[in-house]
């Protein structure tokens, strides 16, 4: 029955962030927003996430009373959304306080999954929150003829996470303390690692808030790029079930490879903006652009810090709390056709730096 709740929860977690991240700018591009203000407003959600991890340092602990209050915010948010869409500084502010909300969910439940399914299961249960995705993608292409419709698919999967995230607390025997340790945590240690993660989330702004602008500003249909993004997320789904043997090798080397084909992915889109083969052929690099690069940088960090949740914790924070933020703001900045030729660069840019002799003793088979 756990496993079933935990499912479903992450099934309709992942579609809401599908609805978010893949049809909402488009809906605020379509009523009048302009790239920059797209940018900026989609870049608050990563903030806090980059952010809500340092109130925790202190003397805040994420407890069942926090992790209540989150889920019935998000779904005030999800409200807020027909009420604020107009206004730019009123939809800015609902997103800020539903980035905090978000960025406290997912962590705190998942504290619980891996300690009672383990991490076979666990894993088996992540992968409904892709399939949410993808189906998410496949019907609101179809659907989407009213700004508002976005609106409602998001409210609907949104109250079933909160519903279903409730039904999971009966389960919540784990003591949440997001305090810290005493082990000292330094930056600097590490650094070229902590840039080099910083970049290649950097350059994925352009990808996760204008990827469906750009491609339909090249001619291509709103349901063809929904097509796009589904079948990433299936290729993503598939590497995810058989990339166990591959993280058995030298896990630098994988990040570098990820980071390699990532820069030939941004610059395909670059060079052929309309050619739906080419897209579909880069979209199936998110499998290791994303989903292998993401397990085999977790492990490469837990070969670096003693501390490895407080490593982690901060992963997200720099990577795609910070590296997110930047990103949709850099993107925004940048938007044309040109952004791709940017966002090759900026991964670029991470594989100079994960290069680095002195994170190569540290690697590990």
């Amino acid at each position: 029955m756990l496993f079933f709740k935990l499912s479903a929860f992450y099934f309709f977690y992942f579609a809401a962030v599908g609805v978010y991240v893949i049809f909402l700018p488009k809906v605020l591009h379509d009523i009048g927003y302009n790239a920059l203000e797209i940018g900026f407003i989609f870049a608050l959600a990563p903030l806090m996430r980059f952010l809500t991890p340092f109130l925790f340092l202190k003397q805040i602990k994420l407890n069942q009373t926090v992790f209540k209050t989150a889920l019935l915010l998000s779904v005030v948010c999800s409200v807020s959304f027909y009420l604020t869409i107009n206004n730019f500084y009123a939809f800015m502010i609902n997103n800020a306080i539903l980035g905090a909300s978000l960025s406290l969910i997912l962590p705190y439940l998942e504290v619980t999954a891996i300690k009672i399914l383990g991490k076979g299961k666990y894993g088996k249960s992540r992968l409904f929150g892709s399939i949410g995705f993808t189906l998410i993608s496949l019907m609101l292409g179809q659907f989407l003829t009213h700004p508002y419709v976005a609106l409602h698919y998001y409210l609907t999967v949104n109250v079933l996470t909160v519903l279903f995230a409730f039904l999971l607390l009966r389960y919540d025997d784990v003591k949440h303390d997001e305090s810290v340790s005493d082990e000292p945590f330094s930056f600097f240690k590490y650094w070229p690692f902590w840039v080099s993660i910083f970049f290649m989330q950097l350059s994925f702004g352009g990808f996760y808030n204008f990827f469906t602008i750009y491609e339909t500003d090249n001619g291509i249909s709103l349901e063809m790029t929904s097509y796009m993004w589904s079948f990433g997320v299936i290729c993503e789904i598939v590497l995810f079930y058989y990339q166990a043997p591959l993280l058995k090798n030298n896990l630098l080397n994988i990040i570098k490879f990820c980071l390699g084909i990532t820069v030939l992915r941004w610059f395909l889109l670059f060079l052929y903006p309309d050619n739906v083969t080419i897209a579909f052929l880069t979209q199936s690099i998110h499998a290791f652009s994303f989903g292998l690069y993401h397990s085999a940088t977790i492990m490469f960090l837990y070969t670096l810090y003693a501390n490895k949740k407080l490593a982690q914790q901060f992963m997200y924070g720099v990577a795609y709390g910070l590296g997110g933020f930047m990103g949709a703001l850099i993107a925004g900045w940048l938007y044309g056709e040109y952004l791709f030729l940017y966002c090759a660069i900026f991964t670029f840019l991470g594989l100079i730096f994960i290069s680095n002799k002195k994170l190569a003793i540290n690697t590990t088979n």
